[in-house]
């Protein structure tokens, strides 16, 4: 039924990094070790929204939301996203409330929205310009935004099957864009019309102010923070991780200051075929993320056993950007908001492992709200460090001997351990 209604649905791209495997299974024998085929995944979500790509014009409710791209840079895409329907759609592009749902349910919204992009330099942004400070009110705005997007030419969707794959929705070059009144948020505005703060102040401030760190990260990508002189457009993707860094970042500050804690925690989350486990242990402030990619998942696709990386940081913080992108940053910000909140530190551990049922690379945002979920229930304590490994090494599906081969803190803890064994 899918391949005939394809037929009809000429503006559908599909691009495989592995056509031969994919030519071979034709999602018929799962030889890419998924448990669903992420091509027919896509496809079907895609088919449910198939009138989208039929339009010339899209009338409906931005959650708001933007996108900018980052290929081309300095010159990149931008332009807002909308779906063809009116009402209350701030679910679409709110990742805060998303952890529950599943991806099926995730990608049907996120499809749905079209994205009209316009090419532009990202220092236009401190020039104006009538579409460029539309699209900035939209960011701006505390709740969807009735819109029209024109388009040149009919959206088209391209499901892209390879290791940088993300799920996008269909997109068109943007002919004109208009809307209703804009109600923005004051906090934002606040900053946008404070020239002389510095970005990195502003967001800060926001986030003080209980502004979500999704719309932190918008604001920061249209150009909204910084002094006016150097106001740019960021691309969203890097934008999600400076916001992510530079709160953390000024939240672990605070925390070197505190007492720490007396006890082992272990907290357990599970989501969307993800196992997050996070170990605090008596200690000064240090951190470390290790995440695991089963055989089948996206970054492991033909692997035979789990692919472990990670990074972490001591007392004194880090001086690279982490190896292992952008989940390390959104982690450590779900830890230390939770030890600034009970004004505590600690030296903390996360595991991930992440299997084959997660089909499809997501976002950064599932690490974040999912973290931040797990540090706010009742973790499991123990008196001694060796209780607790041995009630994660229960949990995990990896032999605990392996999280120590790659774990710098797990080591630190292991010797230490048996430096105090031999004193006593």
């Amino acid at each position: 039924m899918m391949v005939e209604n394809l037929k009809n649905l000429k503006n559908i791209r599909v691009v495989s990094g592995s056509s031969y495997l994919c030519l071979l299974c034709k999602a018929g024998r799962m030889l890419c070790g998924k448990s669903q085929c992420p091509i027919l995944l896509k496809l079907g979500v895609m088919l449910k929204h198939k009138k989208i790509f039929d339009l010339d014009v899209v009338e409906g409710s931005s959650p708001p939301s933007v996108f900018v791209g980052r290929f081309g840079y300095p010159k990149v895409f931008v332009g807002p996203l909308i779906p063809p329907v009116y009402g209350d759609t701030s679910i679409y592009d709110l990742p805060e409330n998303w952890v529950g749902l599943s991806i099926d349910e995730i990608l049907n919204f996120r499809f749905s929205l079209v994205w009209g992009r316009f090419s532009t330099k990202i220092d236009e942004v401190r020039k104006g310009g009538k579409l460029l400070e539309l699209l900035q009110e939209l960011a701006m705005s505390i709740t969807p935004v009735d819109g029209e997007a024109e388009l040149a030419k009919k959206p088209v969707g391209t499901v892209v099957f390879d290791s940088h794959s993300q799920p996008f929705g269909p997109s068109a070059p943007l002919k004109n864009f208009k809307t209703t009144t804009i109600k923005v948020e004051k906090n934002i505005e606040k900053c946008f019309y404070d020239y002389d703060l510095k970005a990195n102040e502003a967001i800060l401030k926001l986030y003080q102010s209980k502004v979500p760190v999704s719309k932190i990260q918008l604001s920061l990508s249209l150009g909204i923070l910084g002094k006016l002189k150097t106001r740019k457009i960021v691309p969203t993707r890097w934008s999600i991780t400076a916001v992510d860094n530079a709160i953390s970042l000024n939240l672990i500050n605070e925390i070197k200051h505190y007492d720490t804690i007396s006890e082992y925690r272990v907290y357990i989350f599970k989501n969307l075929d993800n196992l997050f486990v996070a170990i605090f242990m008596p200690g000064s402030w240090s951190f470390e993320w290790i995440e695991a990619w089963f055989p089948g998942t996206v970054w492991n696709l033909n692997g035979k056993t789990p692919e472990l990386m990670g990074d972490f940081e001591d007392f004194y913080g880090r001086k690279t950007y982490a190896d292992v992108g952008g989940c390390y940053y959104a982690a450590r910000l779900a830890v230390s908001e939770a030890l600034k909140t009970e004004h505590k530190q600690a030296t903390v551990l996360v595991f991930r492992e992440i299997y084959s049922g997660y089909t499809l690379p997501i976002g950064v945002w599932n690490v974040r709200e999912s973290l931040r979920k797990a540090l706010k229930t009742k973790p499991q304590t123990f008196p001694t460090f060796q209780e607790a490994l041995k009630f994660v090494s229960s949990k995990l599906k990896i032999p605990i001997k392996e999280w120590v081969k790659k774990s710098f803190l797990l080591k630190k803890a292991l010797l230490q351990k048996k430096l105090t064994e031999f004193i006593q």
